[in-house]
């Protein structure tokens, strides 16, 4: 596989307010291991102060299992102003556990999360191999996660890439359209989601990493 070079810088914010996981370090250590390899500089905080100032000297936003509300008023406006402008934003896991009471915030990430079954194995179908985070990947995915089920179906505003299966693991509450990974634009920016990356484990999967990678380069648009 060719080497992919971003170039770039990648704001990835780990706040929580919330449930916390106890996988945030190890995807951390993977997003600067990608960048480290691939050509971008990986600037990793909580502190909320880091969108007080425009956002613009990142190619990308990473919300890395975020809960609850983690942004100032000033925060917001700053985020909303860099993707309408054309900067990227990426959502990992519980950054649909995030900013609830912020409508734009939905409307940005495509779904809200609802519940989840119990963490146990199951497959993704690749629905969409057209995308840098999906096109390495086998039609039908095995993975262990949680399976995270939404608030509402997203798919009437969102390019799905990969659904659950629902037949493949236990507690599933969507049915037989249930999208897990998406991306879609908004203003002049570009948004990608995973519901994947609950456990540590998932970021030394190389399949995983190679999604999150394409993920991110897709969404800073380089």
């Amino acid at each position: 596989m060719a080497t992919q070079h971003i170039d770039s810088r990648v704001l990835v914010y780990t706040r929580t307010t919330a449930y916390r996981h106890e996988s945030i370090p190890a995807g951390i250590a993977a997003v600067r291991s990608l960048g480290a390899a691939h050509g971008f500089t990986v600037h990793a905080t909580e502190d909320p102060a880091s969108f007080e100032a425009p956002l613009d000297p990142y190619a990308a936003v990473v919300f890395l299992s975020t809960s609850g509300d983690v942004l100032t008023p000033a925060g917001r406006e700053h985020l909303a102003a860099y993707v309408e402008a054309g900067g990227g934003f990426v959502g990992i896991h519980a950054a649909a556990c995030t900013e609830y009471d912020w409508p734009y915030y939905g409307e940005l990430l495509g779904a809200r999360f609802a519940r989840h079954p119990d963490y146990q194995p199951g497959k993704l179908v690749v629905e969409d191999h057209d995308h840098p985070a999906t096109r390495h990947l086998p039609v039908a995915w095995e993975f262990t996660d949680e399976w995270y089920d939404f608030q509402a179906n997203p798919r009437a505003a969102v390019r799905v890439l990969a659904s659950a299966d629902e037949s493949s693991y236990d507690g599933g509450g969507m049915g037989n359209d249930h999208p897990l990974v998406w991306c879609r634009e908004q203003g002049a920016g570009r948004v990608f989601y995973t519901a994947l990356g609950h456990a540590s484990e998932a970021y030394e999967d190389p399949d995983f990493r190679q999604h999150l990678l394409g993920g991110i380069s897709w969404a800073a648009a380089l």
